[in-house]
C-alpha cells in the first residue's frame, strides 16, 4: 500500500441459536465498498451488497478517523471476545495499521466498567460513526433498510 492508501475493515457478530449472524463492511483504497449482513432470525437471509464510492468518501472516512484519535489506542486492556460476540476493527491509514478485538458493547455502562474507558469509549463512538456512515451509503445507494 501506499503512503496514503486508506483501508478500513469492521466485523461483529455471534454464533448463537440462529447461526452465526453478523454484520461486517470494508471500504477498500480503490473506493469499494463491500457490505454483509447475515441473520437467520425468523429465516432472513444474508444481505450483501457492494458499491463504489467516490474518493471524497473515503477522504472523509479517513478524516472521521483520524479525528477520532483510535490510531493512539491499544485494545490490550478491553473486554475480550467472549460468547455474547466480537468486534473487529482494522484500519490502514498510509504506513500505519491497526487491528483491534474485543467482545460487543451493550451499552456505555459495558465502557465505563472496563479496564480501559477512555480508549474503549473512543472506539464506542467511532464505531458508531462508521455504521451511521455506512447505513446512509447504502440506504442511498441501494433503497434497503439495512437493519
Amino acid at each position: 500500500m501506499s503512503s496514503n492508501d486508506f483501508y478500513l475493515r469492521y466485523y461483529v457478530g455471534h454464533k448463537g441459536k440462529f447461526g452465526h449472524e453478523f454484520l461486517e463492511f470494508e471500504f477498500r483504497p480503490d473506493g469499494k465498498l463491500r457490505y454483509a449482513n447475515n441473520s437467520n432470525y425468523k429465516n432472513d437471509t444474508m444481505i450483501r451488497k457492494e458499491a463504489f464510492v467516490h474518493g471524497k468518501v473515503i477522504n472523509e472516512l479517513r478524516r472521521i478517523v483520524e479525528d477520532s484519535e483510535i490510531m493512539a489506542e491499544d485494545d490490550a486492556l478491553w473486554p475480550q471476545p467472549d460468547r455474547v460476540g466480537r468486534q473487529e476493527l482494522e484500519i490502514v491509514i498510509g504506513d500505519e495499521h491497526i487491528s483491534f478485538t474485543t467482545s460487543k458493547i451493550g451499552s456505555l455502562v459495558d465502557v465505563n466498567q472496563s479496564r480501559d474507558p477512555d480508549g474503549l469509549r473512543c472506539f464506542y463512538y467511532l464505531v458508531q460513526d462508521l455504521k451511521c456512515m455506512v447505513f446512509s451509503l447504502i440506504g442511498l445507494h441501494f433503497k434497503i433498510k439495512p437493519i
